[in-house]
């Protein structure tokens, strides 16, 4: 028999789910890759069109990135984008993950309301801002020790 606490929780989930995809609702509730990465390859915070911020870390091993993290300030929609845009990176080459988009942010969670779109973008854009950083540091590697975060 459920407690009436996951029945309180189910019912909330059944309310979730005539706005977001199983997709939102889970990366929301259960986010992967959350906290940062200790001796991160890049990184970078970017703060949204709405006030959200969200950090990204990016491990890479011969031009791949092989983990990546997230933090972020933001609502669930946000946590839900920054926990797919590290799943979608993994794996990725560097130029492959630089083209990544809002709409590939927003296709990969089944979608997001209108007026919670710009957290896939927040997304998108704060892995390019990682990748820059990292191609930055690669070139320029004495920048490290200026590097906060």
């Amino acid at each position: 028999m459920a407690s009436s606490w996951e029945k309180f929780e189910e019912r909330i989930k059944q309310e979730m789910r005539k706005v977001y995809s199983e997709a939102v609702i889970e990366h929301s509730m259960n986010p992967r890759n959350l906290g940062d990465l200790e001796d991160a390859d890049g990184f970078a915070k970017v703060i949204g069109p709405c006030g959200d911020t969200m950090s990204i870390w990016l491990k890479v091993n011969g031009n791949r990135i092989i983990n990546a993290s997230f933090v972020t300030d933001g609502c669930g929609t946000s946590i839900a984008s920054g926990s797919m845009v590290t799943e979608m990176a993994k794996g990725k080459s560097i130029s492959e993950a630089q083209k990544t988009t809002q709409r590939d942010v927003l296709d990969a969670l089944g979608g997001l309301p209108q007026e919670s779109e710009h957290c896939a973008l927040l997304a998108a854009d704060t892995l390019k801002a990682a990748i820059r950083e990292y191609i930055t540091m690669k070139r320029e590697p004495w920048k490290r020790a200026y590097r906060e975060y």
